[in-house]
């Protein structure tokens, strides 16, 4: 190779405002991938900052008790830092997706740390986990309020407010229904950053596929609050103003679409074992 082929190649090393400015968001990545240069690392990150502060205000209600929202911003740009670095751009998953996912469980666990969720909220929302699964298993299908509101001895009035009161229990995206089975040895969803193997290309499609007929089987109602909240970004609060409805009345369909999904996606992966 000549040397003036060899400078052509040569990656840029210094970049002006004027130039970061020009280029896409995707040709920053590339730039960024193929160089590690820290002048190209954050002006990508701040590009994203916008995405933090939404994440960060959708989920609120996790830690209003412990943190302000611009704590959390910061704790969401680490993990936005470092997500630009393990991010893969050729594996075709969107890097909203990916780094979403990372922010929503950087703010469960540092709640996690914080022990936000009082004692008696863990409590109720251990319960209705347990009777949602009885009943399930016992009668085939989703169990009503009435029939989940005898099986833990409440009124049904009392049964949704629990149910609305352990909502923020599954801020975390629809990947969080994977965890405990992966922890226990259960099929696992791949992570979109591994080695494209068949057999777990097949897996993540046989398990997306599984997921979808289980939103699918949602109450039109529920699949719109799962939508609005995992896909669009939005707040209960935001929610509820879509929907002409009360908050209290978002949550208790997004705790209640969470617990049908949980009781489809296990009954699922038990069958995989």
């Amino acid at each position: 190779m000549t040397g003036g082929a060899a400078s052509a190649r040569q990656e840029k090393l210094t970049w002006s405002q004027e130039e970061l400015d020009a280029l896409t968001t995707e040709e920053l990545f590339q730039a960024y991938k193929r160089t590690g240069s820290e002048e190209l690392k954050w002006p990508l990150i701040m590009r994203y900052a916008g995405l933090v502060k939404t994440i960060a205000l959708q989920v609120r209600g996790v830690y209003s008790s412990f943190a302000q929202v611009d704590d959390i911003v910061n704790e969401g740009l680490l993990t936005l830092a470092s997500a630009v670095d393990k991010f893969d751009p050729g594996k075709g998953i969107k890097f909203e997706t990916y780094v979403s996912k990372r922010i929503r469980g950087a703010v469960i666990d540092l709640a996690r740390r914080q022990d936000w969720v009082p004692r008696s909220v863990r409590r109720k929302a251990r319960d209705i986990d347990q009777a949602s699964g009885e009943l399930f298993s016992e009668l085939g299908r989703y169990p009503t309020d009435q029939e989940m509101a005898d099986r833990l001895g409440v009124s049904q009035g009392q049964y949704q407010e629990d149910l609305a009161s352990s909502s923020m229990c599954n801020v975390l995206s629809l990947d969080a229904l994977f965890e405990d089975r992966e922890q226990n040895g259960g099929a696992e969803l791949p992570d979109s950053t591994s080695d494209n193997r068949p057999e777990d290309a097949m897996l993540q499609q046989e398990l997306l596929d599984t997921l979808t007929k289980a939103v699918a089987s949602l109450r039109e109602n529920e699949q719109t609050v799962i939508s609005l909240y995992y896909h669009k970004n939005l707040s209960m609060k935001e929610i509820a103003q879509v929907m002409e409805v009360s908050e209290p009345r978002i949550s208790q369909l997004h705790s209640r679409a969470i617990q049908k999904l949980k009781l489809y996606m296990n009954q699922y992966m038990t069958g995989r074992q």
